[in-house]
């Protein structure tokens, strides 16, 4: 079935070019407009978005009230909204009364201490990589966590916040950072929001820090109510003595 689509705003002098480059090439204009409709949807519907951002806060209510905020607005976008991580945290308590898909993976990987679980003996990969089991253990869980959200969501672009990663960053953020870079490389459609707790970043050294930083595309610090953007960048000596 066909419809009439009325087009505003073109002016007579571009009207005319049309005109004249459609008889040129003995098309209508009516086939110039379609065929320019057409290559504009393929071209957008195949830019799928893949946002990886990193979020930092420090107490549960700061991160009570953006969670509170980010529903509305992915109930409006029409985003899969889930999440990922222990289900005992006051976050998850409240996506899971709002209706978000929880798509961690049972058992908990963290359930019950399992970070100090007595096998963290070094093994060797095939690579010739030194890694400890543990490792290779958190590595296949955070696979089959990723790949039950891509399942779920079914194509459509999610809006997920991941709390795993904290639990991660607890044990090791050269871990949860080996972890990051993983899903870098191949992010899910959506947002990703990867969610640490300050006194987790603090324990950590200043390379990790940085790399975590610029493996996000954008970093947000939250302040009760407020949401901080950091911009991070390298720079040289002599900014310091600048004005």
């Amino acid at each position: 079935m066909t419809h009439t689509l009325v087009i505003r705003g073109f002016s007579d002098k571009v009207h005319e070019k049309l005109g004249n480059l459609a008889t040129q090439k003995g098309v209508s204009i009516n086939s110039i407009v379609r065929d320019a409709v057409d290559k504009w949807l393929e071209q957008h519907q195949s830019e799928t978005i893949r946002k990886h951002h990193l979020i930092i806060y420090s107490d549960d209510e700061s991160l009570i009230k953006l969670l509170k905020s980010m529903d509305k607005f992915a109930k409006d976008s029409n985003l899969y909204r889930c999440f990922c991580g222990p289900s005992d945290i006051q976050a998850a308590k409240l996506l899971d009364r709002l209706g978000w898909r929880n798509c961690t993976l049972d058992p908990y990987f963290y359930l019950n201490n399992h970070h100090n679980h007595p096998h963290h003996q070094h093994i060797k990969q095939r690579n010739g990589i030194s890694q400890t089991q543990n490792e290779k253990d958190i590595y296949d869980y955070c696979s089959k966590v990723m790949e039950n959200i891509a399942n779920k969501a079914d194509n459509e672009p999610v809006c997920c916040m991941d709390f795993l990663i904290n639990d991660i960053g607890k044990n090791s953020l050269t871990e949860a950072l080996a972890i990051e870079k993983a899903y870098d490389n191949d992010r899910i459609g959506g947002f990703m929001y990867c969610t640490y707790k300050t006194d987790v970043l603090l324990e950590s050294g200043t390379q990790d820090l940085i790399d975590l930083f610029e493996t996000h595309d954008q970093v947000f610090i939250l302040k009760k109510d407020e949401v901080y953007k950091l911009h991070v960048t390298r720079e040289n000596v002599h900014k310091l003595f600048l004005n």
